[in-house]
């Protein structure tokens, strides 16, 4: 991510909003910006930030104190009970505190995003309107847009002019404000209210002509378009090892795709367009604004002036060695490879309250479990009489890795030569707070025809199971499992591999 920004604003962004999802939920969300605000450097003036506001007032002070500067907020809501019926969790009154402390912080700038559905909270937006009369934030009322998944409606829309005749109703005075270049929203301001608000009519009056957003998924794809089902993938580039002009070369092509303005709302596709979680929030990973120059709608190019098949740079079925050419699961043929000495390394972890990292590396009581129950709580207890957890789950991920090809159906039998697998607790200190975990390695090895990377994957995933099996009684639902990679591997044809 960070060479990818720095690659976009070197040549000419200026402004990196980062989405989600929601991406105060990832690790390390802190230290990203610090990172990115290193690019100053290269001419990069902003950093935003689109949340929906749960946790973000523990982790806002220090984002503001590495370099954000611009903080949207999504509220679609000020009803918290319809707030948990849209939202599906309670959390009102933590996105309120959020938007108090963004005002009390020196951020640029400070928004509410507001997604307006008739029926459900388009009489709100007077509400909305009257929370910028004593405090100085913009109010977005953003059209409801079609994506997968979100039930979408045309009768549901309700188009901004029309809400602007509501407001005008009321505030006969509402005047027209300047916009920013290349802003997505139309923005207008009332006499004597210190906020604003502002339409992003992206269905009934688009600004595809002025726009200059890029989005950069979660996964490493390129998105010219929010309505543009199509993507260019950068991750496949970078895995390949490509340099940074192919890369630019690869983002300018998918530039050039660009088109002048999205279909209309009969025929935009929601289909196989990605939902927002799965692309980058309700606005974007990485809005390109570039100087006044460089907009990128000079670099748009009719379709038909491009080669065939120039942007699709997406892997398909006819590259899946498990597919055979009908598309049907077929099991690789490797009767004509020669043995070979292959070894495989994966790693994963499992993130488990202080409780349970102090029962796992405290010693273990080997007599007198009759008085454990006067002694300690029943959890713990329970716990305890599973036994010495990290070596049961050292046994259970070796026996994971000798019982792969009974569990990955296309997967080789193979004679394996060594499992080796390890245990270690952990305790994580960041800018958010200390974690505790156990890191779980394997390292696999053979003799033969096919690689061993899927051994050393099921050992490290069985023996993450087990220790969640194991402590399940003290840690209950407060476990987490993830990052499980391979790390390293050797031999074969593809040659060595380090991450």
């Amino acid at each position: 991510m960070l060479r990818l920004a720095t690659l976009f604003v070197k040549s000419g962004v200026t402004k990196i909003r980062l989405t989600g999802g929601e991406p105060t939920v990832r690790k390390g969300i802190v230290d990203i910006v610090g990172s990115l605000n290193k690019l100053r450097r290269y001419g990069l003036k902003s950093i935003g930030m689109t949340s929906n506001g749960l946790a973000l007032h523990r982790r806002l002070p220090l984002l503001v104190e590495n370099g954000l500067t611009h903080l949207n907020l999504s509220l679609d809501t000020l009803d918290p009970f319809k707030f948990e019926l849209i939202t599906r969790r309670r959390g009102h009154d933590a996105v309120l505190k959020a938007l108090d402390m963004a005002l009390a912080l020196p951020l640029a700038s400070v928004k509410l995003n507001v997604v307006v559905i008739k029926n459900l909270n388009d009489s709100e937006v007077l509400d909305f309107i009257d929370m910028t009369k004593d405090k100085p934030f913009s109010v977005r009322f953003i059209e409801f847009m079609p994506f997968t998944g979100n039930k979408w409606d045309k009768k549901k829309m309700v188009e901004s002019s029309e809400l602007l005749e509501r407001i005008r109703a009321r505030h006969p005075n509402v005047q027209r404000a300047s916009d920013e270049l290349n802003d997505t929203a139309r923005s207008w301001i009332i006499p004597g209210h210190e906020g604003s608000f502002g339409f992003i009519s992206s269905m009934s009056d688009h600004f595809c002509a002025s726009c200059n957003r890029l989005r950069l998924t979660a996964d490493g794809q390129v998105k010219v378009c929010l309505f543009d089902a199509n993507e260019v993938s950068l991750r496949d580039k970078l895995r390949a090892g490509a340099s940074d002009e192919e890369i630019l070369e690869t983002i300018g092509r998918a530039v050039a795709d660009k088109q002048e303005k999205h279909a209309g709302m009969e025929d935009i596709d929601v289909v196989t367009n990605r939902p927002m979680i799965l692309i980058g929030g309700r606005t974007r990973l990485f809005p390109l604004a570039r100087p006044p120059s460089q907009h990128i709608h000079a670099y748009m190019i009719p379709t038909h002036a491009l080669p065939a098949g120039t942007l699709r740079l997406y892997n398909t079925a006819a590259h899946l060695t498990h597919l055979d050419e009908h598309g049907r699961a077929s099991m690789v043929d490797v009767s004509n490879k020669e043995a070979t000495r292959r070894s495989a390394t994966a790693s994963g972890r499992i993130f488990i309250p202080k409780a349970a990292y102090h029962l796992v590396t405290s010693s273990y009581p080997l007599e007198e479990h009759s008085r454990e129950q006067n002694t300690e709580n029943v959890g713990v207890a329970k716990a305890r009489r599973k036994g010495n957890a990290l070596t049961v789950a050292q046994l259970a991920a070796i026996m994971g890795a000798k019982q792969t090809s009974t569990l990955i159906p296309l997967c080789h039998p193979l004679s394996l030569s060594k499992i080796n697998v390890s245990l270690v607790p952990e305790v994580i200190e960041s800018a958010s707070g200390r974690t505790h975990s156990i890191l779980c390695t394997a390292t696999v090895a053979c003799e033969g025809k096919t690689g061993v990377e899927m051994e050393a994957l099921t050992a490290v995933s069985v023996g993450l199971l087990t220790v969640w099996d194991m402590l399940k009684a003290v840690a209950g639902k407060d476990m987490e499992i993830g990052g499980i990679m391979v790390t390293d591997k050797s031999g074969g044809r593809s040659g060595d591999f380090h991450r």
